[in-house]
């Protein structure tokens, strides 16, 4: 049924059990997995004095470059077929990014965690997974966070 699972990553706790279970469904669909994690540099170019943009900017990407080495050692580790990108926007929402990915490598299933933050806290942080599931145009499975 699923050939192709992207799962949203991003070193968070939530976003690791949505590996693991992303991890299962491409053990049990004889599925290939593509990691896929966004670096935001929308603060860094607003929210950061502009002699350290740069330095700023080189410290997020090398974070984001981690998370795709956690990941893909995880993935490597439960021996299923798999590779990993990691792009960097300004200015875009990071599920709208998402989308952009799931569309371009024609993806079957989004695999997404989700903090399930609600009232204020969900107003003030934002929801990437929220606003993914909004513009998603693929079938989407999200994993709430513990």
């Amino acid at each position: 049924m699923y050939q192709r699972i992207l799962v949203a990553i991003d070193g968070s706790d939530t976003s690791n059990l949505a590996l693991q279970e992303a991890i299962r469904l491409a053990k049990d669909q004889h599925a290939k997995l593509r990691l896929f994690h966004v670096v935001d540099l929308t603060m860094a170019y607003s929210s950061v004095e502009a002699p350290h943009v740069f330095e700023y900017q080189k410290t997020m990407e090398e974070a984001g470059k981690r998370v795709i080495a956690d990941c893909s050692a995880t993935a490597h580790a439960a021996g299923i077929e798999f590779d990993s990108k990691c792009v960097s926007t300004f200015g875009r929402h990071v599920y709208d990014v998402i989308e952009e990915a799931a569309q371009e490598w024609n993806a079957d299933l989004i695999v997404i965690g989700t903090h399930g933050r609600r009232g204020v806290r969900r107003l003030l942080l934002g929801s990437v997974a929220e606003g993914f599931m909004r513009v998603s145009s693929k079938p989407v499975l999200l994993i709430r966070g513990a």
